[in-house]
């Protein structure tokens, strides 16, 4: 029997954006508990990248596997989704960003308190030696609060510009069909490995928040609300209007002159190209 409904929706961003998130704070238990990547930076880019492609490839079918309230809304301004989906896809990935830090505590509570006990740590102080990164964001050393909320503007923005251009039918170089997954952890990878170290590219309010609030309970208590410096809402603001942004730059200066667009001529009359299908 085939279910179409919005609540089987709702449960696959819950799904999808956990499991995307187990993933990737994992890969950040590994990198802190273990030193596992030794300074192989971009390895971790590529699981987190790996860790978007098989979400989308889980739920992408049913929900579209959007897994980001950032692409959501840039989805609704723009792209046609119902608005009145926009707070069920946005609740259901929040919940699964802090259903997939619960799962990385199953996997490395253990290790985390070995590690705490190793290295003298904290898991509520807000200076020094912490493993809350594996579960949430920080800027990195020198990054004021400020800086970060600009840098997680243009990240979040080249994330969603990338996608846009990926799901739109008048692009003849997007529409991947099978691939397009994979394509997209790419582009997560990148823009880690462009931006990532500046405060670990959160570039979605569901990957910092859900997991944040599940820290907040396990005890990472100040350390995660209201963080340091207060900068506990920045991944949640900062994100969705860097998607509003890219949003905009792609809908009005680049999609008019897509090949693909029936409106093409009128806005920019007939071009000459070499470029062959």
């Amino acid at each position: 029997m085939v279910r179409e409904t919005v609540w089987g929706e709702y449960l696959a961003e819950v799904i999808g954006t956990a499991f995307l998130l187990m993933v990737g704070d994992s890969v950040a238990a590994m990198a802190i508990v273990y030193n596992a990547f030794s300074g192989d930076y971009w390895g971790i880019c590529i699981l987190w990248g790996l860790g978007v492609t098989m979400a989308c490839y889980l739920v992408g079918a049913i929900s579209g596997a959007h897994l980001n309230p950032a692409v959501t809304v840039a989805f609704a301004v723009y792209g046609g989704f119902s608005w009145k989906k926009v707070p069920g896809f946005i609740v259901s990935q929040v919940i699964g960003g802090f259903l997939g830090g619960a799962l990385t505590y199953v996997l490395f509570s253990p290790a985390i308190n070995a590690y705490n006990a190793a290295h003298h740590a904290v898991r509520n102080a807000t200076s020094g030696l912490t493993t809350s990164g594996i579960f949430f964001t920080h800027p990195n050393v020198g990054i004021t609060t400020g800086h970060a909320f600009v840098d997680e503007v243009i990240l979040t923005g080249a994330l969603v510009i990338g996608i846009l251009a990926l799901s739109d039918a008048y692009n003849s170089n997007g529409q991947l069909g099978k691939i397009q997954p994979l394509i997209v952890g790419l582009l997560v990878a990148m823009v880690g490995g462009f931006g990532g170290e500046l405060e670990a590219w959160a570039l979605n309010p569901a990957r910092d928040l859900g997991p944040r609030i599940f820290a907040w309970f396990a005890g990472w208590g100040q350390n995660a609300f209201p963080g340091p410096n207060g900068y506990w809402w920045v991944p949640i603001v900062a994100p969705i209007l860097g998607g509003i942004v890219a949003g905009a730059i792609y809908n009005f200066l680049l999609r008019p002159f897509m090949p693909g667009n029936p409106k093409r001529a009128k806005v920019a009359g007939p071009v000459q190209t070499t470029v062959q299908a």
